[in-house]
């Protein structure tokens, strides 16, 4: 295809591949070319008729190429065009503006899964599915090492593999390597050694990655290396830093010309660098350094690298084991709807309107926004937030540039990577997080000079103070446009919580016991953001917004929420994942003069909302925390009977078959006793309880006497002054609450994966361990309305959770509740309905809860009989009985609120 002419060698050039690359048998049925896009005229809002070729106001244009099966739609130009710029001719569109505008005038059966412009040379290839995503750039030249990557074009299971993702981590396991060998080197484990081994790391992975991006002069960090013997290569190092932290014009006048050869670099970076402590390098130190520089370090990641480098290098997170970062697609479900997603529809309207001053104003508008991440880690976030913020940018650039002379790179980059703040208190992470703004920088750079055909001007580097190192909650914040970030995942009885955690958890909440770590970074940004519009988001452990976390957290911050995702698994990408249980919530302070929509995102689906309240409802504000019902009609829940014997007040299967063999006399003071595990999945436990029993009888049984003795011994032993003084009544609970009539039992934690906590009725010959509640003198009625479809999304919102569990609690769930006003019609038909549940249990004599409850086995007629159940007790609230979930849950807030302003 020597010529590259876009209409004469397109075709053949598609054909070409799908048959001699990827192996595509019939061609001619795979890809269809110059198909027929009837297109709207300008200003014409009527949606076009694609099986009319010309109608009034509409005009036919053609597609360059169309692959059916897997949905590519194919924009190809000629030979040497730029794939990035608006194009003569064309209403100053890009190539992919253009097969968007396509894409869009095409019926919604028709729409592209993938759009791929080339020119001959070059693919960029854009996941739909991922609309702010960099588009994946594939050279020809490279097409015989990763013709794979091109496999989703005829493979609708295939995806185009993320290069920059895989080479990110490949670095990172390369710098893992040359960090293990150094540390052999210095053996000792000194402080001292690991800070400078620390820094001497980012220090090389600069270099390695500054020749291969252009920033050096070519190879000249390998060349040095590869002439420089092991024995001599530490100094020879220690002089490198010293130049590249040297101006050029007050350098010795007689230094090395290899040495010479290597710009001024500033930036902080190799400052002090006569005081590096390197050690001793060996030959197989100086392999694995020559091995680093014949890799290709220029499409690393800086987002995803900078976290890599840090987790494989810091020697806190390597102790936990596997390289750990966020995934750039949860920074984006941070940062896209706080800004990102309203900036790039502006940008994107003024482009298509080629208004000028609009694109001027807003890259004046990026250029002024300011970011912090006090909590920032290696530095992602801000790293991600900086490249979106340059790629908007650069597309005004390319708009700007359109039928004008050329412009300048350094006048028409505004947006700086000074505009971004960080406060960290691992010095290690704040040299990461300098580091990859630093790569990030030169990459953008480099995108927005091949714009404006301008070589770039990487350097000096810029000094960036902004990344600061601190203990961020003893610190004042600088006043910026937005805080993000992920403070760290640690519980409130989490073992990470150090003496000086819990001092940072007094200073900011010295009354609240039971609040995450990560509450305290909502207070001191919600303090920075009163009387200002400075919006904020985070990422936090899901725990802040169940149970009894809300209330001591939202109650006093005066911020309102203004989008949020609901509890998602947080999937670092990491060797080894830790799966932590999150939610994202963008807030800012009551007042601000800021309008957005309101938006909750619950899994892949986008929910406007009213008004959001901390347990991500779309309802009044509620703060939950009720010793006793709300409802005066309702009889109260209780916790079972709690033990702290050791465990010898309780008996297996076989131990009480033995004991009553050797001592009949005994049975009447055996009971089974039933917790949430013993109740769910039928498990026979025993227990002794010696309520009635005389001294003699007693006595009578040496055994129990034995029990009781170890059970006195137990609790003398604790450093609990109440359980110590228990230990003057061995032979009983510590904490005796035995109904005697029968009652309702509730597991205290039941899996998240069932539709309704199991729940029913026990005789009072069975004693409800601490690990249940009970509810006494129950009848049929409470227990239609406890176990129906309203009560059981009530306590999904307002438990709490052990992991993703639920954890049901008196306080929060039952006490909380508001149970509807029914008449004794709509009482009888409750009752009915739930006897309807049990009958169907008893149907089935053969299954536990566990079996009947299991989503994938529950048996059709009990699901009837819940579902005939919810349509009564919902009918009673005045819902209809197809009522979402989360209108229910609205409902129920909404009479809470009347209920507690009554109260």
């Amino acid at each position: 295809f020597q010529r590259g002419s876009e209409k004469g060698e397109d075709q053949q050039f598609w054909n070409s591949l799908l048959r001699d690359v990827l192996g595509v048998a019939d061609v001619e049925q795979c890809i269809k070319y110059q198909v027929p896009v009837p297109m709207a005229a300008r200003g014409d809002a009527r949606p076009p008729n694609h099986q009319t070729t010309q109608l009034p106001n509409h005009q036919t244009k053609y597609l360059d190429a169309w692959i059916p099966e897997t949905r590519v739609l194919i924009e190809h130009k000629s030979r040497g065009v730029n794939l990035d710029a608006p194009q003569a001719g064309y209403g100053g569109l890009t190539p992919y503006d253009q097969a968007v505008e396509y894409d869009n005038a095409r019926p919604f059966d028709e729409k592209a899964r993938w759009i791929v412009t080339c020119n001959f040379d070059e693919f960029r290839i854009y996941d739909r599915a991922k609309p702010l995503a960099p588009p994946l750039t594939l050279k020809l030249g490279n097409l015989p090492k990763e013709a794979y990557r091109l496999a989703f074009l005829v493979n609708p299971k295939e995806k185009a593999i993320d290069r920059e993702l895989e080479i990110s981590v490949q670095a990172g396991r390369i710098v893992g390597e040359i960090y293990d060998a150094l540390l052999k080197q210095y053996g000792d484990g000194n402080a001292d050694h690991l800070a400078a081994l620390n820094r001497l790391c980012v220090r090389l992975v600069f270099c390695l990655y500054a020749e291969d991006a252009d920033i050096f002069p070519k190879d000249c960090f390998r060349r040095l290396i590869e002439a420089t013997p092991a024995p001599f290569l530490r100094e020879r190092l220690i002089r490198l830093f010293q130049t590249l932290d040297t101006p050029t014009d007050k350098r010795n006048p007689y230094l090395d010309a290899e040495l010479c050869a290597f710009p001024y670099t500033n930036g902080g970076l190799f400052h002090n660098a006569a005081e590096s402590d390197i050690p001793p390098i060996t030959d197989d130190l100086r392999q694995l350094l020559i091995g680093a520089s014949q890799f290709d370090w220029r499409d690393i990641t800086p987002t995803i690298f900078g976290a890599l480098f840090e987790s494989t290098l810091n020697p806190v997170t390597r102790r936990s084991g596997g390289m750990v970062y966020t995934s750039v697609e949860n920074i984006h479900k941070v940062i896209d709807p706080l800004f990102l997603d309203d900036l790039t529809r502006r940008v994107e309207a003024a482009i298509k309107k080629g208004d000028k001053r609009t694109l001027l104003a807003l890259q004046a508008e990026m250029a002024s926004r300011t970011f912090l991440d006090p909590a920032c880690g290696s530095g992602n976030f801000l790293t991600e937030t900086y490249i979106c913020l340059r790629r908007l940018e650069n597309r005004i650039i390319a708009a700007l540039q359109k039928g004008q002379a050329e412009l300048d790179l350094g006048i028409s980059i505004k947006v700086s990577i000074t505009q971004f703040y960080g406060l960290e208190i691992n010095d290690f992470a704040v040299a990461v997080a300098k580091t990859a703004l630093w790569i990030a920088e030169s990459q953008m750079k480099q995108e927005t000079a091949e714009i404006l055909h301008r070589e770039p001007d990487y350097l000096p580097l810029k000094d960036n103070a902004n990344i600061v190192e601190c203990n961020a909650l003893r610190t004042d914040w600088p006043r910026t446009d937005y805080i993000i970030g992920n403070p760290p995942f640690l519980g409130y009885s989490s073992p990470g919580m150090t003496a000086e955690s819990k001092a940072d958890m007094a200073a900011l909440f010295p009354k609240a016991k039971f609040l995450d770590y990560v509450c305290c970074w909502y207070k001191k940004a919600a303090a920075l953001m009163q009387g200002t519009d400075t919006r904020c988001a985070f990422v936090s452990t899901n725990s802040i917004t169940q149970g009894e976390q809300v209330a001591p957290l939202w109650k006093d911050i005066n911020c309102e929420i203004d989008f949020a995702h609901r509890t998602f698994i947080w999937d670092n990408e990491a060797t080894e994942k830790a799966h932590v249980h999150c939610v994202i919530i963008g807030f800012r302070a009551n007042g601000a003069k800021v309008s957005c929509p309101k938006i909750i995102f619950d899994g892949d689906k986008a929910i406007p909302a009213k008004h959001i309240n901390g347990y991500l409802q779309d309802a009044p504000d509620a703060y939950i925390d009720c010793p006793k019902p709300v409802c005066d009609d309702v009889p109260q829940m209780s916790n079972g009977s709690k033990a702290v014997d050791g465990g010898n007040l309780f008996l297996k299967p076989e131990e009480k078959d033995a004991l009553l063999k050797s001592y009949p006399a005994i049975a009447p003071f055996i009971l089974l006793a039933s917790g949430s595990d013993e109740y769910v999945n039928g498990i026979e436990r025993w227990c002794l309880w010696l309520v009635d029993a005389s001294p003699a009888q007693l006595r009578a049984c040496p055994p129990v006497m034995e029990r009781i003795r170890a059970v006195r011994e137990f609790r003398l032993s604790s450093s609990k002054e109440y359980t110590r003084r228990s230990a003057e009544r061995p032979t009983l609970f510590q904490q005796i609450r035995q109904p005697d009539a029968p009652f309702i039992i509730i597991p205290r934690v039941s899996s998240e994966n069932r539709r309704y906590i199991p729940m029913g009725f026990l005789q009072p010959n069975v004693v409800p361990t601490d690990l249940a509640h009970f509810v006494p003198n129950a009848t049929p009625y409470h227990f239609g309305v406890m176990t129906s479809l309203p009560h059981m999304a009530w306590t999904r919102v307002t438990c709490g959770r052990l992991k993703s569990d639920y954890r049901y609690s008196a306080k929060l769930c039952y006490n909380s509740f508001v149970w509807p006003t029914v008449t004794d019609e709509m009482r009888e038909k409750i009752s009915a309905t739930a006897q309807g549940i049990l009958d169907a249990r008893a149907a089935h004599p053969d299954c536990t809860l566990a079996d009947l409850y299991d989503p994938l086995t529950m048996p059709p007629d009990l699901r009837a009989a819940h579902e005939a159940n919810d349509r009564a007790v919902l009918a009673a609230y005045g819902l209809a009985p197809d009522t979402p979930e989360p209108e229910i849950v609205a409902h129920l807030f909404k009479l809470y609120a009347d209920k507690v302003k009554k109260a």
